[in-house]
């Protein structure tokens, strides 16, 4: 009987054609037939001898949204998931998948930014150096070259509130790591992400050069995201389970930052301190797009959504690639101290205090205590992860 009702109504005219309804939806034909396919715009009739489709003039606006959907880029499995909410939900959605967009474009920026400067620097000591160089025996005077090191400690805290410790932090000689794990298997996501980055060595001597240390960057995030997918893996829904990650590999020369999720990392040079991370979550989104005040997000009352992380889902290739940490290399001067902590530090500590802490601490293990107590002192609402290094000239 529905089937005979639309037909009549097809017959009737208040169903139009493909053709009537591609021009009124922005949609091409091959389009509305491909997201038919798909399952994710259909025809209100399907005619059963001739194949042809029929859409009910009622479905212009949702097929719309499809058609603007598409224009920002948004893949089709995603898109079916939000013409299914209600329009607050779906408009949640859409913030969502684009502040994650210009998170990525963000961090290709930077990319792009350090490969104009490397190249750059590299075509000025080229046209610098003497047709001879190379066969000269002059190096430079690598007498004055000075080797440097890091000096470092790693802290964590189940914090006030918490029963159990989610959070992980390591600091050595060539690593430096928190990650804040969530859901189920948390503790073992962010366990998993930092044992992942410890087999490699990063180049004995500095002997890595900067693109090769971006290439070995991209592959540890991957390595970090195979082991926290295998980590949550025995969890009842292991794509709930995850851990943000913010790391620093040191090689000898140069420090490489591995970066997802909401920790951050923070640099304390000439007495000023800077956040060198940027946050994968939607307040930050909101800060970025001016709809959030900085003091505002303070006291976001939301849940601290985020746009990325290490998840035990297995994802499409084109969502994993999206989803893969930032990278980049970072300059290192001999004096300088660097700060990794989850959010259970950064969200309940002012920015002013922070800074006073780091300062005032003579070492990294100094560091680290004060501030575990700071965020105590707060009231520890959240397991807190720290690790602090100074850059130091090697004796």
């Amino acid at each position: 009987m529905e089937r005979e009702g639309r037909a009549v109504r097809a017959a009737s005219g208040e169903l139009v054609t493909i053709g009537e309804f591609a021009r009124l939806s922005r949609l091409s034909a091959k389009a509305l037939r491909r997201y038919d396919e798909l399952g994710l715009l259909r025809p209100a009739l399907v005619d059963p001898v001739n194949g042809y489709r029929y859409y009910d003039p009622a479905q212009v606006e949702g097929a719309r949204l499809v058609a603007w959907l598409r224009r920002i880029g948004m893949p089709l499995n995603r898109i079916g998931r939000v013409v299914a909410l209600d329009a607050g939900a779906a408009a949640v959605e859409v913030r969502a998948y684009w502040a994650r967009v210009e998170a990525e474009t963000a961090a290709r920026r930077d990319l792009a930014m350090y490969l104009v400067d490397h190249l750059s620097a590299e075509g000025r000591t080229m046209s610098r150096m003497p047709d001879n160089a190379e066969n000269d025996g002059s190096s430079g005077s690598a007498g004055s070259v000075r080797a440097l090191a890091i000096r470092c400690a790693a802290l964590t805290d189940i914090g006030v509130v918490r029963t159990a410790n989610q959070d992980a932090a390591f600091a050595g000689p060539r690593l430096l790591a928190v990650a804040d794990g969530f859901g189920e298997g948390g503790a073992e996501a962010s366990a998993a992400a930092i044992e992942a980055l410890k087999p490699s060595t990063w180049g004995r001597d500095g002997a890595l050069s900067a693109a090769d240390l971006l290439n070995a960057l991209e592959d540890t995030a991957d390595s970090a995201a195979r082991a926290v997918r295998d980590a949550v893996a025995p969890c009842e829904a292991p794509d709930g389970s995850g851990t943000t990650l913010t790391a620093m590999l040191w090689t000898g020369s140069r420090l490489g930052l591995v970066h997802i999720g909401d920790s951050r990392a923070y640099l304390l040079r000439g007495g000023e301190l800077f956040r060198i991370t940027h946050d994968h979550s939607l307040v930050q989104s909101m800060i970025d797009d001016g709809s959030l005040s900085p003091e505002e997000a303070a006291s976001h009352p939301g849940p601290a959504l985020l746009l990325k992380a290490l998840v035990g889902e297995a994802r499409p290739a084109a969502v994993a690639v999206a989803c893969r940490p930032d990278v980049r290399l970072q300059e290192v001067l001999a004096g300088d101290r660097y700060l990794l902590c989850s959010d259970g530090l950064s969200a309940v500590v002012d920015a002013a205090d922070l800074r006073t802490a780091v300062v005032a601490a003579d070492d990294p293990e100094e560091a680290v205590r004060r501030l575990v107590g700071l965020a105590r002192e707060a009231g520890g609402p959240d397991n807190v992860a720290c690790a602090v290094a100074d850059v130091v000239v090697e004796e």
